[in-house]
């Protein structure tokens, strides 16, 4: 048996690992990521939720840029209605980070094409706030 205190530990998207935290309160639980953490520990966020959004949700964009953009105040994030939740993007996204900084962290894995998570085409909120602090982020 392998001590806890030498497996790698990483931060992972809930909705990733099946927890009832995506935007539409469905479970999709990703095979690749499980596989990828398979033998460390992982800690489960969700940065929108984290922030104060409940699940189910309404989903959400980032408008005018990406999340490098929103953390300098020069894109928002807005509902399919046009209701404004960037300042919970924000707080959930550094409360991630929080947690991030009380772990020794070897990477985070993220979900795609979120407004909180993604890395490839927009990054999102959390994933641009976690790669300006220098952190190994991995997408699935």
């Amino acid at each position: 048996m392998t001590d806890s205190t030498t497996k790698p530990v990483f931060l992972v998207s809930a909705c990733l690992m099946g927890l009832c935290t995506r935007y539409d309160a469905i479970t999709k639980p990703d095979a690749g990521s499980k596989g990828f953490l398979k033998g460390c520990i992982w800690i489960p966020v969700c940065p929108e939720q984290l922030g104060g959004l409940p699940t189910p949700r309404p989903a959400a964009d980032i408008i005018g840029g990406n999340g490098h953009d929103v953390l300098q105040g020069n894109a928002r994030v807005c509902t399919k209605a046009g209701d404004d939740v960037t300042a919970l993007f924000i707080k959930g996204a550094k409360q991630v980070l929080q947690i991030a900084k009380n772990h020794e962290i070897k990477g985070i894995c993220l979900k795609a094409r979120s407004p909180s998570c993604a890395i490839s085409g927009t990054i999102g909120v959390a994933a641009a706030l976690l790669a300006d602090h220098g952190y190994r982020l991995y997408e699935f």
